[in-house]
């Protein structure tokens, strides 16, 4: 019995030796790997023609589009994002800017709602720089605020503007101020395929006051969309935009030149762009 205890007792310290020698050759075990909640991505895109809420602000030419934006995975995001546009429209200014934050939630796995505000910002532009010199400064700046719900891919957002709407008041020609101007956004983006999307909008400019003239100025614009994304950040996209209301935008004289144009007029606009 006493040989048996002793062969089982040295058996158990070969073993225990044997373990501990496994033990301390095997690799360490894997940190958990750390996701930040904080995401940065930049685009920048070109595009045959730059349409705003279906009006075209290069007069028919290209634009180089390009921005930043941070988001953060409980829902806040910010971010800047810049155009180049035309003089004609924008008397004094080559450049468009916008600046805009919000928050992002979420309600069900289906539904969701956004609220945020946007600015939009024209170094140089002046609306009487076209005029008589010694008329008070006149900018193109807006800012709004705007709330949404989406369902899936189909969503609603109204923005209101807290300062007169891209200048429009009675130094532009309008019978008042137009702060409250409202714009209401319909969209729908169907996924055909994983890169295949199918887009269409319509949205709705309600100005708060009409041009001196008797002329309404409210309209709505409409758009139809097919865009593709590519590996490696890359995307490009085929639309139709076109707006109503005939009587504010054809024929629009230019603020710089003497040329005209159909600022409303249907059009394909192409894309192509990347995001990194």
């Amino acid at each position: 019995m006493c040989k048996l205890t002793h062969a089982l007792a040295l058996a158990g310290i070969v073993t225990l030796s044997v373990q501990s020698a496994i033990a301390a050759d095997a690799p360490a075990a894997a940190a958990p790997t750390v996701v930040s909640p904080h995401t940065v991505t930049t685009n920048i895109n070109l595009v045959s023609e730059y349409r705003f809420r279906g009006i075209d602000q290069t007069w028919g030419k290209p634009a180089m589009q390009g921005g930043v934006d941070y988001a953060h995975a409980d829902g806040w995001y910010a971010g800047l994002w810049g155009s180049n546009i035309s003089s004609n429209s924008y008397p004094g200014g080559n450049l468009e800017l916008d600046y805009y934050a919000g928050f992002n939630g979420k309600i069900t796995d289906d539904w969701g709602w956004t609220a945020g505000g946007y600015g939009y910002y024209y170094p140089g532009a002046d609306f009487n720089r076209q005029v008589t010199a010694g008329n008070p400064s006149q900018t193109y700046d807006n800012f709004e605020v705007n709330a949404g719900l989406s369902w899936k891919w189909i969503s609603y957002k109204l923005s209101a503007s807290t300062t007169d709407y891209f200048g429009a008041n009675t130094q532009t020609g309008y019978v008042g101020g137009t702060k409250g101007t409202l714009y209401h956004d319909l969209s729908a983006a169907y996924p055909l395929a994983d890169d295949l999307t199918l887009g269409f909008h319509v949205g709705r400019t309600d100005v708060k006051s009409t041009l001196t003239t008797g002329v309404n100025p409210d309209y709505t614009d409409y758009k139809l969309s097919l865009a593709k994304t590519f590996t490696g950040g890359w995307n490009a996209s085929i639309a139709y935009v076109k707006s109503g209301n005939d009587a504010f935008f054809k024929n629009t004289a230019s603020l710089a030149t003497t040329e005209t144009r159909d600022l409303n007029k249907g059009v394909v606009v192409l894309q192509a762009g990347r995001t990194f």
